[in-house]
């Protein structure tokens, strides 16, 4: 938290065509040559102390539309956007303000705006009709007051870092459901696997126990598919497990001894 804090977003774009209204803006959000009645305020609520007063806004400046969307693009591009925007209406020659947020938005449409106006150009419900319904959308009257500016751009500025803030801790959760849902998969699967050996081992297990068809010549074992298999491959796929060739007592006896008692007599 302490890093966001550090890294909070406080970029304003003033998009006016008049220039003495983009220094009355920095006059007002950098505390350039503060008006009596601010200071006075500002001192009632936060004492004498100036570094409580800092907002630390950076200011650019736009003096048409199409100058304010380059400037936005290029501020998207370098993955420094801004926060928000104070938007003249009227801007001849070029787009009105309300043509100038449309196409903002199509940009970077996290940015909230200020629509600013002493004129009657549009109404609400023609705002509303050409930009949609938005609550990062605001009017704000010329002439307009101080405070009221400095209002609006520490809360809009606040207002778009917690809402980044907020899409980054959802991204952190759905990073992390993604994670933990690929685990259970992986565990799910393994499970899966697990009962199907051991469904498989239970058949072989059953089978053994039931009576086993074995040819009286051959001595070879029916499988429950029809098919023949000798004792030790019948015995090895039942078990798992392999098997070895070896010769018992009473067969050595009544096999093996007289074939080799039969060398040793050619012998001697």
């Amino acid at each position: 938290m302490n890093d966001y804090i550090k890294s909070k977003n406080k970029k304003i774009l003033i998009i006016d065509d008049n220039p003495t209204i983009h220094e009355d803006f920095k006059k007002t959000l950098l505390g350039i040559e503060k008006d009596p009645d601010i200071e006075e305020l500002e001192v009632s609520l936060f004492g004498k102390n100036d570094n409580a007063l800092k907002n630390n806004f950076s200011i650019d400046s736009a003096f048409q539309g199409k100058e304010a969307l380059k400037k936005v693009k290029q501020a998207v591009r370098e993955s420094d956007p801004y926060a928000m925007a104070f938007v003249d209406v009227r801007m001849p020659p070029g787009w009105d303000g309300i043509e100038t947020i449309h196409q903002i938005w199509k940009v970077d449409p996290d940015i909230e705006m200020v629509i600013c106006t002493a004129y009657s150009d549009y109404s609400w419900d023609e705002t509303v009709k050409k930009l949609g319904e938005s609550d990062k959308l605001l009017i704000l009257k010329k002439p307009f007051d101080n405070i009221e500016v400095r209002q609006l751009a520490s809360a809009l500025t606040a207002k778009w870092n917690l809402a980044k803030l907020a899409h980054l801790k959802m991204s952190e959760l759905e990073i992390k459901v993604k994670e933990r849902t690929a685990e259970l998969s992986e565990k799910n699967e393994t499970l899966k696997n697990t009962i199907k050996e051991l469904t498989e081992a239970d058949k072989h297990i059953k089978q053994l126990h039931e009576l086993l068809p074995i040819c009286s010549y051959c001595k070879k074992i029916r499988n429950p598919d029809d098919t023949w298999d000798r004792i030790e491959i019948f015995m090895s796929k039942s078990l798992s497990t392999d098997l070895s060739h070896t010769i018992c007592p009473d067969c050595y006896i009544i096999h093996v001894k007289p074939q080799l008692d039969k060398i040793k007599d050619k012998k001697y």
